[in-house]
């Protein structure tokens, strides 16, 4: 599975490199930073949807890689960051700063960015002890941080705003089968 999420990055460094007549087109910086994006905002959906998947299946096990790929939403994240940043902006940090300001998408990306760098940091063992239940109030942020990034790949989309409102309607029905779980939860403690 570790292997298996570093397939996008593989495959974009192929595209990057030319490599088997791939490439990313005309603007392949924006390419690139996009595509990051949306491995970022993939992975956290994936990862939102191994809860509801084990109650539907009853195979606990595949909960075992809820942080793995949680993290893997993370490292794509910095990446399209990065990319966005370093490679694009050049650290011109006057011209990202105005950017910010001025362009709502960016400043949901950055909102998104600040939400999941404290569940990226607490996702050691270590860290999970050492909060106790405090971590899993803290990592509730994967609920913002997804809708944030969901809103953040709308207003980035200049055209056809279909594929990032499939995503979001994906986030919808994850956050509503938890709501649906929880709600038929509640009610059954109550009844008993």
């Amino acid at each position: 599975m570790f292997v298996l999420a570093l397939g996008p990055l593989a495959f974009l460094v192929a595209r990057a490199l030319g490599l088997h007549g791939l490439s990313l087109g005309a603007n392949p910086i924006q390419t690139l930073t996009d595509q990051l994006g949306l491995w970022a905002l993939r992975f956290l959906l994936i990862t939102l949807t191994l809860t509801p998947l084990r109650r539907l299946t009853g195979a606990t096990r595949i909960l075992l890689f809820r942080r793995m790929l949680g993290l893997y939403a993370y490292f794509y994240l910095v990446l399209h960051v990065t990319m966005y940043v370093g490679v694009d902006q050049r650290l011109n940090f006057p011209v990202l700063w105005e950017d910010i300001v001025k362009r709502p998408w960016i400043t949901l990306g950055v909102i998104g960015l600040v939400l999941l760098t404290p569940l990226a940091v607490t996702s050691t063992r270590r860290m999970m002890r050492r909060l106790g239940r405090s971590w899993q109030t803290l990592h509730y942020a994967l609920y913002p941080a997804t809708a944030v990034a969901c809103w953040h790949f709308y207003w980035q989309v200049k055209r056809d705003v279909s594929t990032p409102l499939l995503y979001a309607a994906v986030f919808a029905l994850l956050m509503a089968l938890r709501l649906h779980h929880r709600t038929r939860r509640r009610t059954h403690n109550d009844a008993g």
